[in-house]
Parts: C-alpha cells; sequence; structure tokens
C-alpha cells in the first residue's frame, strides 16, 4: 500500500498542473507557473542528490545557468536570422559573433549542448570531487563556489554574455512567436509535463538496484566499499543526472521568463533552489518538486503583498519549517498518516475489549 502513495501523490500534481490550473489561471499567472515548473525540475533532481544521495549540492544554479544561457544563446542567434548579430554585441562590441556562439544557431545542436555540456561539467567536477572522498562541507563549498565563479564570469563577458543585465527581449522559439498566448500556455505545457515525467522517471530510478545503492552509500560509504561497489561511481552518476535536470530546467526558462541573468544562475539562485527541496522534503519523491512550486508561488505572492521585506518572510517561513519539521512537508503528511493509523488501532483494541466484555458477561 506503501508504494502506491506517491502514485497517488503524482496523479493528483498532474491533474493540477494539467488540469485545473489551465482552467482557473490568467495567462499571467500559468507563465509564472510554468516558471515554477522551471525550478520544480531542478529540484527534483537535487532530491535525488542530495535527498537519495546525501551530496549537498550548494551550487545548482551553474548547471541551470549552462542550460539557460545555451538556450537564449540560441534564441538570440534565431532572432537575428541566417548569419546575423545578436542586438546586444551591435551595442556592446564590435558586431561580429564569436566563434563559440556559432554552433547554436542549430537548434538541434542547442539541445545537444543543453543536455551534453552539464553531463560532462558534471562528470569531470564529480571524478575530481568524489574520487578523492572529497564530501561533507568540502563538497558543498566547492559547488557553491562553482556557481559563484559562473556568476562572476557572466558578469564580466558583457560583449558576449550580455553582462550584468543578461540576455533578453526573445521573439521566437523553434518558429512559435513567443508573444503569442497559445504558444505561452503550450511552453506551460511542455514545462508541467517534463516536471511530471521526470518526477516518474526519479520513482522508478529510486526503486532500481542504482537507487538502492545511493541509500546505501549515503548511509554506509564504507560498507558499500567493503562490498565491493565504488561508491564515487554511484554518487558520479546521481550528481550528472541532478545537472542535466537542473540543465533542462534552465532551458525551460528562458522562453518562459523572457529573460536570462546572472541573478538566475549564481549562489542566491542555488540555495533558493535548495530551499525548495528542504522545504518538500528532501527524501520524498514529490517533496522536492512540491516544495520548489510552494517556493516560488511564495516568493511571488510575497513580493506582491510586500515588496520591501518579503524576504524576511520567506526566510521566517523557511526557518520555520526546518525547526519544525527537519523532514520538510512530507514528514507532516507522514505525521498525519501516523496519528489516523494509532486512532485506527485504538479503536479496534477498544472494540476488541468491548467484545471481551460481553462475552465474559454472557
Amino acid at each position: 500500500m506503501k508504494r502506491i502513495y506517491p502514485y497517488v501523490g503524482w496523479l493528483l500534481l498532474a491533474v493540477a498542473l494539467l488540469v485545473l490550473a489551465p482552467a482557473v489561471l490568467s495567462d499571467f499567472r500559468l507563465g509564472l507557473l510554468a516558471k515554477y515548473c522551471c525550478y520544480a525540475i531542478a529540484a527534483v533532481g537535487i532530491g535525488l542528490a542530495w535527498g537519495r544521495g546525501g551530496m549537498l549540492v550548494l551550487g545548482q544554479g551553474l548547471y541551470f545557468g549552462i542550460g539557460a544561457y545555451a538556450m537564449a544563446m540560441h534564441l538570440k542567434l534565431a532572432d537575428a536570422g541566417p548569419g546575423g548579430v545578436p542586438d546586444f554585441m551591435a551595442l556592446y562590441g564590435d558586431a561580429t559573433v564569436p566563434g563559440w556562439w556559432e554552433p547554436l544557431r542549430s537548434g538541434a545542436l542547442a539541445l545537444v549542448v543543453i543536455l551534453v555540456l552539464p553531463a560532462l561539467v558534471a562528470g569531470l567536477l564529480g571524478l575530481a570531487v568524489f574520487k578523492r572522498r572529497i564530501k561533507g562541507a568540502y563538497f558543498a563549498i566547492l559547488s557553491q563556489a562553482l556557481a559563484a565563479a559562473f556568476a562572476i564570469l557572466l558578469v564580466g563577458q558583457v560583449k558576449t554574455t550580455g553582462g550584468a543585465n543578461g540576455l533578453n527581449n526573445f521573439q521566437g522559439f523553434f518558429g512559435y512567436a513567443l508573444f503569442d498566448p497559445a504558444n505561452k500556455r503550450m511552453l506551460y505545457f511542455i514545462a508541467a509535463g517534463i516536471l511530471l515525467v521526470s518526477i516518474l522517471a526519479m520513482a522508478w530510478l529510486y526503486r532500481t538496484r542504482f537507487g538502492e545503492l545511493l541509500v546505501a552509500v549515503r548511509d554506509g560509504e564504507e560498507r558499500v566499499r567493503f562490498l565491493g561497489t565504488d561508491p564515487a561511481n554511484v554518487k558520479l552518476a546521481a550528481y550528472v543526472i541532478a545537472a542535466v535536470l537542473a540543465s533542462i530546467g534552465g532551458a525551460l526558462f528562458v522562453p518562459i521568463a523572457g529573460i536570462v541573468s546572472p541573478d538566475d544562475v549564481g549562489v542566491v539562485a542555488s540555495i533558493g533552489l535548495l530551499a525548495g527541496v528542504a522545504l518538500g522534503g528532501r527524501a520524498s519523491l514529490l517533496g522536492p518538486a512540491v516544495g520548489a512550486l510552494l517556493v516560488g508561488y511564495a516568493e511571488t505572492s510575497l513580493s506582491e503583498a510586500f515588496p520591501g521585506s518579503w524576504s524576511y518572510f520567506q526566510g521566517a517561513l523557511f526557518v520555520l519549517v526546518i525547526l519544525l519539521l527537519p523532514g520538510g512537508l512530507a514528514q507532516l503528511l507522514g505525521l498525519v498518516k501516523g496519528l489516523v493509523s494509532r486512532r485506527s488501532e485504538a479503536e479496534r483494541s477498544e472494540e476488541a475489549d468491548t467484545r471481551v466484555g460481553e462475552e465474559v458477561a454472557a
């Protein structure tokens, strides 16, 4: 029965995202929900690496940014047309396209870069870190430092990345006009669909031998090594999958939000992704995605109600959940189920005592 609960939750989430939300939300609100779905896709990967693998990944903004900037570069080149130059390069630079931009004129190659480049970066970093048995705070600090360095690099390359302003003013998305509301809805369904498929993929992965090994590595790395399996390979695979999911989320974020800047890929953005996972429950299947959606909604709602102090409310909410529910909101669901189970057991015991008393009296 316990194995059915996650799928029931997934089904409810699917109905909420694919049926209820499009029916009741305005185009503007649906666009915001699409943006939250992009964060949630990255959060699903963090749930695998952190929740299942025990790796505190503080720098997922790096991979989110790789996917986002690869997509943004392709969209700018597509808007410029064959042989054209993106508008900001004519403003800041010498109106020539750098050679490393040129391959991204191809949409197919851009998609390959979005999937392969973060896997290569995460693979190289993972090999350097996990093979040397670096873990804990050192790994967390290193991953966060890389995200910070990536954001600083983007800011410094104004002529090729747009600097602090980032890349924006996209007109189309693989032949579809981004100003058309129907196409914006299509993007929402793509983001929601990929999120749901990602969760299903995690449900399958958690039940494979790899998923069991990942938990075993988290709980007793030396025991796994003693049994003949290299824990570094298991952790590396989880880290690469998390990086690719973050990159996919970033790539979808660009046409939905209409902009990407260093603020979306730096340390603060990385911690925001992690906060969603912690809020929802990092060890559960649905927790990371639901937490990311809630954090995105809270950020928007609080910023609209309290423009000058919304971040304090968001921080207080996060602290309260961590203090009262270390396992996230998923722990609250477990507490409710436990309470209902104990109450049912008490009622059954009371009924049994009553029957025994009646039999003795008879």
